[in-house]
């Protein structure tokens, strides 16, 4: 397992914004009194959501909050990848999938690119705006090779298209996450070869079953008494 560490780049102070201190406490309404820890992972989700990664006063800060040893929110935070614990990028933050299925369909070429336009991964870049980082497999291997960026899933890259992401970003804006090429959900690439007939979707094949009048049902027979 590799060691995560705190950045030594740290703020002077955290705040809980409004909107993330009411999220923290309905979270920490759903368990019972005494296990308002067990809210600990969403809300240092939700602070990543509100600073765009987990400073060390912050996780200070969700201690006293939950009323736990701050120890105990340290070793959440650095054991699950999925919280960054050094500032990102303001504009993207890109997670290359390198695993087999991405690998073999062409990752590496991915990571080139944010070699070149960003630089070494789990660094900024010069701007400040983006940070890349190698990842472990994110789900979507039949739609290979993929990238994270945010909170999106882009899949089916190439490293043309790759790059027009990253120009998109790079201007502010939020492109359409989904497959490069179009691709339906992870079925096969190209166009439907069976059940093709869009009749077999909208309804029109179904019949109507009409049920048959059933006989009557017998009279129930008279109730008897006990040793009438």
């Amino acid at each position: 397992m590799s060691v995560r560490r705190l950045s030594p780049d740290q703020p002077a102070s955290f705040a809980f914004a409004p909107a993330t201190l009411k999220a923290a406490k309905q979270w920490m309404a759903n368990f019972p009194a005494g296990r308002q820890q067990s809210a600990m992972v969403p809300i240092l989700w939700l602070v990543q959501k509100q600073e765009g990664w987990v400073p060390e006063p912050a996780i200070r800060a969700i201690a006293e909050l939950l009323g736990v040893p701050v120890i105990r929110v340290l070793e959440v935070a650095t054991f699950y990848t999925m919280f960054m614990l050094e500032p990102v990028g303001t504009h993207a933050l890109v997670q290359v999938c390198g695993t087999t299925p991405c690998q073999t369909r062409g990752s590496e070429a991915l990571m080139e690119v944010c070699k070149r336009r960003i630089g070494p991964q789990n660094h900024k870049s010069a701007d400040g705006k983006f940070y890349w980082q190698e990842v472990e497999c994110m789900g979507a291997c039949a739609n290979a090779p993929m990238a994270a960026i945010n909170d999106r899933y882009y899949e089916d890259l190439t490293p043309e298209g790759f790059e027009k992401l990253l120009d998109e970003f790079a201007a502010g804006k939020t492109p359409k996450p989904g497959s490069e090429i179009k691709r339906q959900g992870s079925a096969p690439a190209g166009e439907p070869l069976t059940l093709t007939d869009s009749k077999l979707y909208d309804g029109s094949l179904a019949k109507k079953i009409t049920i048959p009048n059933l006989p009557p049902k017998p009279p129930k027979a008279p109730k008897t008494k006990v040793g009438a």
